[in-house]
């Protein structure tokens, strides 16, 4: 498998909305520079979304649209460490850096 395509990095995930308002992701299908889709689990995440003072200190509530997420995936018996951006208003999943 080749890098991602950088033009159109955009991926698609399974994740869990949690009733407390936060976003758990599972799984992310990529498209490699030869048209294939590779799938991958995602075996540990770390919420990094710059999250803000509400009303309700229970309830998670981001800032903005972008929720950001650092990620450990199993790529061909390797642990590789992406960036998911998850745009709660267009919703759509992207990656920053590469798979590969």
């Amino acid at each position: 498998m080749g890098r991602i395509i950088e033009q159109d990095n955009k991926v698609d995930v399974i994740c869990q909305h949690s009733r407390d308002g936060t976003i758990i992701p599972i799984k992310l299908r990529v498209e490699d520079e030869d048209g294939q889709y590779q799938t991958y689990l995602i075996r540990s995440y770390k919420d990094i979304t710059n999250y803000g003072e509400a009303d309700n200190h229970k309830v998670a509530t981001a800032i903005n649209h972008m929720w950001t997420f650092d990620c450990n995936i199993l790529v061909f018996g390797r642990e590789r460490r992406i960036r998911l951006l998850y745009n709660s208003f267009e919703n759509l999943w992207r990656t920053v850096e590469d798979v590969m």
